[in-house]
């Protein structure tokens, strides 16, 4: 995905109540529970053969190649609590919002008169809800790494650089360069 994208997906991860799966046996025990049973189902997601799947369960095989662990990981922190990640995100969404920390570069179209050079700030803001949701919305419908960028932009526009409308009226945000993302519920 991209640098937001991937930090949503983080932050998603971070507030599991119980720990994952550490051993092949046991994540694959999980995919294979998930799937209602279905070692061909799990098979076809990891890429390998349903003896494979089997061998596995039966612990066989305990260590597989790092490509396969990659997948296997990946697929498990995927359906890992999925109620309990609904629930966090539904209340950032609706009440707590989100913390964004970030380095990038930041440029600006600003009254004449200021200064609109692009320069590397390190930031962290609290954004309110209604930017969790948005950003939530088009994480869910598929946005691509640039929409995602231009919500985190206006919301630091409005919070950060407008203080909500209280100064720098008509200030545009540009938000390049992206050094890291961090988010987290609030």
């Amino acid at each position: 995905m991209g640098h937001i994208g991937d930090s949503l997906d983080r932050a998603a991860l971070s507030v599991s109540t119980r720990p994952i799966p550490v051993g092949a046996q046991a994540r694959v025990r999980f995919l294979v529970k998930r799937a209602k049973g279905s070692t061909k189902a799990v098979a076809e997601q990891l890429g390998v053969s349903q003896r494979t799947i089997e061998r596995y369960l039966k612990g066989e095989i305990r260590r597989p190649r790092k490509e396969l662990a990659d997948r296997m990981a990946a697929e498990v922190r995927r359906l890992w609590q999925p109620r309990v990640k609904q629930r966090a995100r539904r209340q950032a969404a609706t009440a707590t919002g989100l913390v964004i920390e970030t380095r990038a570069r930041f440029g600006f179209t600003a009254a004449p008169g200021s200064t609109d050079d692009s320069r590397v700030r390190r930031i962290t803001q609290h954004l309110p809800p209604d930017y969790a949701a948005r950003l939530f919305a088009a994480q869910d419908a598929g946005a691509g790494e640039r929409q995602l960028q231009q919500i985190a932009a206006e919301g630091l526009q409005e919070i950060y650089f407008k203080d909500r409308g209280r100064r720098a009226d008509g200030l545009q945000v540009e938000f390049t360069d992206i050094d890291y993302v961090e988010i987290d519920y609030s």
